[in-house]
This record gives structure tokens, C-alpha cells and sequence, in this order.
């Protein structure tokens, strides 16, 4: 497809899609779904090899959330039957690293449910931080904290922080329709602010959420211009006690031409394949693995992933090899221009709330036909509400 070569030429120069072509990604027919795949992963080999980077999600907080995000199963008035707990304390947070860091992780990713952090819960995380780090030399941690104030993220910093996560979410046009508590702007804010300390920054987005294309291609463009050294990319995972908990708009298909269009877009910076990739891609993120050159190992938030062992056999499985602790994950040219932080890059699940939930009147142009036929064959038993790890007496799935 000429369609495709010229998006191999323009990601090996690190050139911008045009949105016509992005739109086109979205649009390819099942049939065409490898060719797709095949042209994107010459993009992803061209800048990250066969590695893939592992991270590690801690929740800090559970739960108990005051913001209406309606994607969010931790969200104010949420019925889903999650864990709900306070602050860990530092050395819990510790222990919880520790079984990440022995299955390979090399980043851990701090993440506390709510509005954005007092200064009292940057003392606190900051002290978290300096534990892990006391304990695992050269581990890279990345906090998600939601909404950052004036100077959180330069003591953030200095605590030994080397990332921030804040995802977008969504189009700036439909962010209205799934949170009404803090808006768009105020999380561009927040990872520029993060950027300004020289932490790396980490934002992405939610697909099936009812978006557009249109809407998919906004974000991912919004996301190139805000250029932060990691995309995460979730699938909703609609859970039961959520608004969108019958909802399913995604196929493994969709969510491969989704993950491609993201790296056409965003050739040369860590695409992560986070939230709900066993729920929507099943049997088929191992091909995943040739259009993301990192993933989360084990569990989410508040739901269960697939077993840490199942993620390391599917990595060699397929082909590719577990980055190691002393490789820098970016490429040199955006190693170089990074500020403060150089070889750190990453990212986490949404700030203060985990894919797992959907809008409450979440729009649904632009969703074929068959997708939402989909529904009816949805795996809704791969969803499961996490019972171990962080805030439990249970050994983590790590």
C-alpha cells in the first residue's frame, strides 16, 4: 500500500502523518491488518530494537477518589467493588516494588487516587521514593499523582523521582463529556509543569470509550505536540459498578490499528501497552509486541492483569527480549534533548484512576457497526477485580 510505505518513510525520519493518513490507519480493513502491523513494527524496530521495557504499577491509594472521571472505577459515586484503602506506608510501598523489580521491571510506577496531591502527600511520596531507591539502586520511578500544584514537581524531583505520568485521556473537544471536575487544559498544565522540573514526562491516552476516530487521532496529535517521552495507551476495561459496564466498542483489531496509528504518530518515543490489553487484544498481543516497545507487568490499579511469568514467556515467545536495567530505553536524539533526566523515560496508568470504567454519556460516533455487534461475544470473564498485591495480605501477581 502506498499508504503504508510512506508512513515507514516519515516515521524513519521522524516526520508527522498527516491527519488524513492517521484517519486512514483507523479505516484499513481486516484484511490489510497485517501489512498494517508489519509497516508499523519496521518504525518501532528502527528505534527500540526487539526490547521491550517492563514497569510496575504500585497503587498508593485506592479508591475514595472526589473527581467524577466517569472512565474511572475509583471515581466519586463508583459501585464497583474494588480495594479501597489510604496511603501505604513507605515501607509497604517497598515491599510492593521489590516483587516488581524481581520479575524485570525496571520501572516503578507510583500511582495515588484523587484530585492532585497536598503538600503533606508530596512528603509523603517523596519519602516512598527515597526508600525504593535506597533499597534498589538504579531503578527509575515514575509518580502519578493527578493535578500537580506550584513546586510539587521540582520536590518530586528532588525526592529522586524520574517521571510523571498524566494522561490526557481523550480529545480536548470530548473532555467535557467524561469529566466535569477539572478540565483538559488543567492536565496539560500539569505535565508541562512536570517537564519544567525535569522530570520525564508520561502521558497518553483511553481508547473505547464511544470516541471518534476523529477523537482518536485529536489526543494522539495533542500528544505529539505536548511531545512527552512516553505514550501509554489503554483500552477501557468496562467493569461491573461503572456507567459503561456493558459497553464494549473494541475488537483485538481495532486495538491494533489504534496502537499503530500511535506509533506512526509518535515514532521515536516509548509506546506503552498498558490498561486492558488482555481484555481487547486476548490472544493477540503477542503482535502487539511489534508495535509497543513496552508494557506493565502483572496487575493494574484496581483490576488483575495476566500473571508475570505469562508476560516474560510471551515476550520470548514472540520473539523479543526484556530490556535490561542498563539500557537507556529512549533513542540518543531524544536522550539529548531531554531535560534533567536523560535515560529515564516511561509512564503509568492515568493519573489517580485506572482504564476501567467508561463515560456516563460517552459519544459513539464513529464506532462501526461490527464493533458494537461485539458486545455480544465480549470476554467479560477476563474481567477481574484485583484482590492481591498493594493493600492486601495476598502475594502480588508479579
Amino acid at each position: 500500500m502506498d499508504l503504508l510505505n510512506t508512513l515507514v518513510d516519515k516515521g524513519l525520519r521522524r516526520e508527522l502523518p498527516t491527519r488524513d493518513e492517521a484517519l486512514a490507519v483507523l479505516a484499513t480493513s481486516d484484511d490489510e491488518l497485517l501489512d498494517v502491523v508489519a509497516a508499523a513494527g519496521k518504525v518501532r524496530r528502527q528505534w527500540f530494537g526487539r526490547r521491550v521495557k517492563l514497569n510496575y504499577l504500585v497503587n498508593l491509594k485506592s479508591g475514595l477518589c472526589p473527581e467524577d472521571c466517569s472512565y474511572c472505577s475509583q471515581r466519586l459515586g463508583s459501585k464497583a467493588e474494588i480495594l479501597k484503602y489510604t496511603w501505604l506506608k513507605p515501607d509497604q510501598a517497598t515491599k510492593a516494588a521489590a516483587a516488581g523489580v524481581a520479575g524485570g521491571a525496571k520501572r516503578v510506577c507510583l500511582v495515588a487516587s484523587g484530585r492532585g496531591p497536598t503538600d503533606r502527600d508530596v512528603d509523603r511520596v517523596s519519602r516512598t521514593i527515597e526508600a525504593i531507591k535506597e533499597q534498589h539502586e538504579g531503578v527509575e520511578v515514575c509518580a502519578c499523582l493527578g493535578l500537580l500544584s506550584e513546586g510539587q514537581a521540582d520536590r518530586l524531583r528532588s525526592a529522586g523521582a524520574d517521571a510523571y505520568n498524566h494522561n490526557l485521556n481523550t480529545s480536548e473537544g470530548t473532555y467535557g463529556d467524561i469529566t466535569t471536575t477539572h478540565t483538559y487544559a488543567d492536565r496539560v498544565d500539569t505535565v508541562q509543569q512536570a517537564q519544567a522540573a525535569g522530570l520525564s514526562a508520561c502521558s497518553g491516552l483511553i481508547a473505547g470509550m464511544g470516541e471518534s476516530d476523529a477523537d482518536l487521532v485529536d489526543v494522539v496529535f495533542s500528544l505529539r505536540a505536548l511531545d512527552p517521552d512516553s505514550v501509554p495507551v489503554n483500552f477501557l476495561i468496562p467493569m461491573e459498578g461503572t456507567p459503561l459496564a456493558k459497553k464494549w466498542h473494541l475488537t483485538p483489531q481495532r486495538c491494533l490499528r489504534i496502537l499503530a496509528m500511535v506509533r506512526f504518530v509518535c515514532p521515536d518515543v516509548e509506546v506503552r501497552l498498558a490498561g486492558g490489553r488482555e481484555v481487547h487484544l486476548r490472544s493477540m498481543q503477542p503482535l502487539a509486541l511489534n508495535l509497543v516497545n513496552s508494557i506493565f507487568l502483572g496487575d493494574y490499579l484496581t483490576s488483575e492483569g495476566q500473571s508475570g511469568q505469562t508476560d516474560l514467556d510471551m515476550i520470548a515467545d514472540a520473539g523479543f527480549e526484556v530490556e535490561g536495567a542498563g539500557t537507556t530505553t529512549l533513542p540518543e536524539h531524544r536522550v539529548q534533548s531531554a531535560g534533567g533526566c536523560g535515560s529515564h523515560e516511561g509512564g503509568c496508568a492515568p493519573c489517580g484512576d485506572s482504564a476501567e470504567s467508561g463515560p456516563a454519556a460517552a459519544k459513539t460516533v464513529g464506532v462501526p457497526a461490527a464493533q458494537a455487534a461485539e458486545a455480544v461475544a465480549a470476554r467479560t470473564d477476563l474481567v477481574a477485580v484485583r484482590r492481591r498485591g498493594a493493600g492486601t495480605d495476598l502475594a502480588p501477581n508479579a
